[in-house]
């Protein structure tokens, strides 16, 4: 099979290829594909792999030999997946190769956060303890994980995950149930209830039509003013203007994203403009460790050897 990967950029280049090229006897890298350039670089292709590059039924339409597309992410808004079953074409994505990875991140900024460990590090490089009178300098102190609440909005693998590293610090766990449910479920909480009790947030949902701005004015007016929001999910989940009220409001303590809704973001970006120091924005990096990006190229060869064996795994259409 003929396979072409649109944004191989997207991915380190230290990365084991060989369970791909096994099973795929000639492969097109493209580091980068703009939307003109995508009909001549599938032009001949029965496989795409596709991180981020938007495949549209207009696109689909005039792909004859497409087979089979593998979407390189657990998200799959890019492709039009109903055009795609309309014309024949399957389409699979991938999930939990990123467990360890977005979970280390989180507790990596919640660790940077109550513990200071940047500035107390700064305070010994600037000489700062070597002048103090006592045998610790305080600085700006640190709080404990244990004991504090933490709400999960999206209880897949990557929530799970969150939990069971929040359960080894001894925090309150609290997974939230979907907005305006009827019923909860017995190990969920009311979203509501999450989000004014929680010290902090976290995002693992996808981005859908009910959960685009989820987290908007409304949502920030219910929240601890104490309370610290992540999201490791999708930019598209919170609404920059409303976050950014609350902030300077004081409706919340800090936002951690790792996400925006436009990647990359223009150099104005709301967000990026503020410059607040309630905010730490990282360029969408906490799926990607070295281990996770391996994992997630390995599943997307199971994958094309399920449907080269006429099974169906990880399909979406």
């Amino acid at each position: 099979m003929h396979a072409v990967f649109l944004d191989y950029q997207t991915f380190s280049h230290s990365l084991d290829l060989s369970a791909l090229n096994k099973v795929i006897s000639k492969f097109d890298f493209h580091s980068t594909t703009t939307p003109d350039q995508v009909l001549n670089h599938c032009s001949t292709a029965e496989v795409i792999l596709t991180n981020k590059v938007v495949l549209d039924s207009t696109t689909l339409k005039q792909l004859p030999h497409l087979k089979l597309i593998c979407i390189t992410a657990s998200g799959y808004n890019n492709v039009d997946i109903n055009a795609a079953r309309e014309l024949g074409i399957a389409v699979t994505n991938v999930s939990g190769y990123a467990k360890n990875s977005v979970a280390q991140y989180v507790f990596a900024q919640l660790l940077s956060y109550y513990s200071h460990i940047e500035d107390h590090n700064k305070n010994t490089r600037e000489g700062q303890w070597q002048k103090s009178e006592t045998f610790c300098l305080h600085g700006k102190g640190s709080s404990e994980l244990a004991g504090k609440s933490i709400g999960i909005i999206g209880y897949g693998a990557l929530g799970g995950q969150v939990a069971t590293i929040a359960h080894a610090f001894d925090m309150q766990v609290l997974i939230a149930d979907r907005p305006n449910a009827t019923t909860i479920r017995a190990d969920r909480t009311e979203f509501k209830e999450v989000i004014a009790q929680a010290d902090i947030i976290t995002l693992h949902c996808p981005q859908t039509a009910e959960t685009e701005n989820l987290f908007n004015a409304e949502v920030f007016s219910q929240m601890k003013n104490s309370a610290v929001l992540i999201n490791t999910a999708r930019g598209a989940l919170i609404n920059n203007h409303d976050l950014l009220t609350a902030l300077n409001n004081n409706q919340l303590a800090c936002a951690i994203l790792d996400v925006l809704e436009q990647e990359p973001p223009p150099e104005d970006h709301i967000l990026l403009a503020a410059q607040s120091s309630k905010l730490k924005i990282t360029a969408h990096i906490a799926w990607a460790s070295e281990q996770a990006q391996q994992a997630l190229l390995n599943l997307v060869s199971d994958n094309i050897v399920a449907f080269q064996q006429g099974n169906r795994v990880n399909r979406l259409d």
